[in-house]
């Protein structure tokens, strides 16, 4: 059952208007998809956040549109102030709850390594999955027991508990976990760094609106 957040509709696109916005405690957001066109809304900054903490970032939300009805939409995209830490803009998407849809779900380790109680230390290259699902399908999160991983073993995505409902997209033999012996550990550590430095690029960044810049 999607949990419900009520919107307010936003006329006034000004800077100033954004701004008053935000200090009343709301957070202007933007709620598109499904062929609906963009509609600039405002929420409850203490509330989205709620929701978020207690339900998921993939939880589905039924938005309570102002002068419109409720659409079932999720939390695509939002911006937080680096310096006050607090958010200040998101995306909502509608979707359709009978559609599958590709979404990141995080993957947590679970159990103490048998490896690690011989000395080893626990690596996780892999801390979110690339999964497709209907909305009401999606995991909040994807959890595979490590309890049994001896030194130098490890786990891919072909190790990790499957289900009807979902389906991870990452390649099978893309390691998740795995237990290096600690004289592995130094030499890794002690490796140089590479003078070419990948540029981090979000591939799903969505240019910000003008209020934002």
């Amino acid at each position: 059952m999607a949990v419900k957040l009520k919107s307010t509709n936003r006329e006034d696109l000004t800077k100033s208007a954004t701004k008053q916005v935000r200090n009343s405690g709301r957070v202007p957001a933007v709620v598109y998809g499904q062929a609906k066109e963009p509609k600039a809304i405002s929420v409850d900054s203490i509330e989205l956040v709620k929701t978020v903490r207690d339900e998921g970032r993939n939880a589905i939300i039924s938005l309570d549109i102002e002068n419109s009805e409720a659409v079932d939409v999720m939390l695509h995209d939002y911006q937080i102030d680096p310096i006050k830490d607090e958010l200040i803009h998101a995306d909502f998407y509608v979707v359709n709850m009978s559609e599958d849809m590709d979404v990141e779900v995080a993957l947590r380790l679970e159990g103490e390594a048998q490896g690690s109680k011989d000395g080893g230390v626990v690596q996780q290259p892999l801390y979110v999955l690339q999964v497709r699902a209907k909305p009401n399908s999606i995991p909040e999160e994807i959890t595979v027991d490590i309890s049994s991983l001896e030194i130098g073993e490890s786990l891919t995505v072909a190790d990790l508990p499957t289900s009807g409902s979902y389906e991870i997209l990452d390649e099978q033999d893309t390691t998740v976990a795995t237990i290096l012996a600690p004289d592995t550990l130094d030499d890794v550590e002690e490796a140089p760094d590479s003078d070419d430095k990948p540029e981090l690029v979000d591939p799903e960044a969505e240019t910000l609106n003008e209020e934002n810049k």
